[in-house]
């Protein structure tokens, strides 16, 4: 090929190449219409505001065949969620998907007459989806819950609308993702539109979860309670559990992980004699404020944002939420870093708590399934027992069970049940 030839291949290559990259820029600017130059929640847009409207008229920006994500646990904006079933009743709506970890409260859009419009997707399973999803009528995809976030970034589920819970905004119109940063940060990154239900109620925390209100496209006002975590009452097999482990197994200034359950609140309770114990875990609860208020957690050793509270989500009563507010010693952060095994094993002596369903003889575990009966979902225990098999300072992995189910059957058993998932 002479030198001519050459020249005019390589003018058509970039000519191609300019009108590719417009194209691409062209469909990013479609995607993402509402930022100037930023994705980054905690960057104030310049002379963008949101439209405040009622909870009826924010949804209508959701249309048929949408993906919609919910923010998690504690923090779910239920009205909103109601005012999104009701929307899609009434205009007809079609293959809209419902996205989101564990979710509290009532979960209008799977109520019957949803059939068709909504179509549920769990990335951790909670009490209100669970029977919808064993019964077909919901999906969940099991993953770990540090990599969901990569589940948004690379479009893989893509976000059209978000459905987010915030506190008021503050004098520099910062509002506060409280209680559940999680993976909802990522969400609000992606999502194409994004509403958010203003609850004065909501903790203001410090970390991942501050978010400028000139990223909301939508605003409601809504005052009223946080959702609360339900117990069951301890039964006195789970609290000698909580005592073995407290006693033998958790060492001063080792740093925390717990799950959510009977089993690591009685591990919790039994640790008032320990000292300087650090919390670098993806949720807590209760418990963890009555061991700051024993003086027990000073967080001194850690190597991780030491002399801070670290955690990802929290569910449980008015007093973790009012300890949560405004309260500097409590970090909350985006659950690709919190939950990332690498980082949660430069800590000293990780020491991570968990429960499971079954164990067979040869030490393999089931806490995710009952057989092909989906429970719950990975969540971030493999990550956070991960961080704590490979920490270099004693760390230590703990998946504790009662012997026996209440009907007396063995948890201890030759072989898993076909299905489990562990």
């Amino acid at each position: 090929m002479d030198k001519r030839a050459v020249n005019l291949l390589y003018k058509s290559l970039s000519e191609i190449l300019k009108i590719r990259n417009c194209e691409l820029l062209k469909t990013d600017i479609v995607k993402r219409d509402f930022y100037s130059y930023s994705q980054e929640p905690f960057h104030p847009i310049q002379g963008r505001s949101p439209k405040w409207t009622s909870l009826e008229d924010s949804v209508k920006a959701v249309r048929s065949g949408d993906t919609v994500f919910v923010h998690s646990a504690a923090a779910t904006p239920t009205p909103l969620l109601g005012a999104l079933a009701d929307h899609g009743k009434k205009s007809s709506l079609k293959n809209v998907t419902v996205c989101h970890i564990h979710i509290e409260g009532k979960a209008a859009h799977l109520d019957p007459e949803c059939e068709g419009i909504f179509r549920d997707n769990s990335f951790f399973i909670g009490a209100n989806v669970r029977g919808a999803v064993n019964e077909g009528r919901a999906d969940c995809v099991p993953i770990f819950l540090s990599e969901i976030p990569l589940l948004f970034k690379r479009g893989i589920v893509p976000i059209d609308v978000a459905l987010i819970q915030v506190s008021p905004p503050d004098k520099h119109g910062f509002c506060s993702m409280g209680v559940s940063v999680d993976v909802s940060r990522m969400a609000v990154q992606c999502a194409k539109y994004i509403i958010g239900q203003v609850n004065p109620q909501m903790p203001r925390t410090f970390g991942d979860g501050i978010i400028h209100m000139s990223h909301f496209d939508a605003m409601v006002e809504h005052d009223a309670p946080m959702h609360v975590r339900h117990t069951t009452k301890m039964t006195d097999v789970e609290k000698t559990i909580g005592e073995l482990i407290a006693e033998n197994l958790v060492d001063n200034g080792a740093t925390l992980q717990m799950g959510i359950g009977n089993i690591p609140d009685s591990v919790l309770a039994a640790l008032k004699d320990h000292k300087d114990l650090g919390i670098h875990s993806e949720m807590f609860s209760d418990g963890v404020v009555d061991l700051v208020e024993a003086g027990c957690v000073t967080n001194h050793h850690k190597k991780v944002l030491p002399g801070k509270i670290v955690g990802s989500f929290c569910i449980g009563s008015k007093k973790l939420y009012d300890f949560l507010d405004n309260n500097p010693f409590v970090l909350m952060g985006d659950v690709q870093w919190v939950n990332y095994s690498p980082i949660i094993a430069q800590n000293p002596k990780v020491t991570a708590i968990n429960s499971c369903i079954e164990v067979d003889l040869t030490g393999q575990v089931a806490a995710d399934s009952i057989g092909t009966r989906m429970y719950s979902g990975f969540g971030g225990q493999v990550d956070f027992l991960r961080g704590a098999a490979i920490c270099p300072e004693a760390g230590k992995p703990i998946l504790a069970l009662p012997a026996t189910t209440k009907r007396g059957e063995s948890k201890i058993v030759p072989v898993l049940k076909e299905g489990d998932l562990s």
